[in-house]
């Protein structure tokens, strides 16, 4: 028995970024964007947030290509758009492999290993210490 819906093809890309991680669907469509079923509009307030987030999309001219939904997890504000913007150029990248040299180049397809470091016992903090007296 065949099933009666067509399957549409879709593309997906894994991203990350410092405790975040944004899974990306891309399917062919008008430029619609949905973080977490919310409008992308409503997901990332701030103006800086959405263009980050949109980078790979607006250097690759296929804003209108592709609607995007995005499901995003930990972090905040800031580790979420990196996260989305990761999972974006690795989704472009499954769609068209020529698309490699210009996400390379901007550097969208490299992980930020950059992580928060963790506090250390004895300290109050993970690089500050107590005051120090010699007496």
């Amino acid at each position: 028995m065949t099933d009666p819906t067509p399957q549409v093809q879709q593309y997906l890309g894994t991203g990350r970024r410092k405790t975040s991680v944004a899974r990306v669907r891309l399917l062919p469509g008008s430029g619609r964007i949905v973080v977490n079923n919310r409008p992308f509009e409503n997901y990332f307030l701030l103006e800086t947030l959405r263009m980050v987030a949109v980078a790979p999309l607006v250097k690759t001219d296929t804003a209108a290509k592709y609607d995007v939904l995005v499901s995003v997890k930990g972090g905040g504000p800031t580790g979420q758009a990196g996260a989305v913007r990761h999972g974006l150029a690795r989704a472009l990248l499954a769609t068209d492999a020529n698309l490699r040299a210009v996400l390379k180049a901007e550097g969208f397809l490299t992980r930020d290993a950059r992580m928060k470091e963790r506090k250390k016992y004895g300290q109050p903090g993970a690089r500050k210490r107590f005051q120090f007296s010699k007496r």
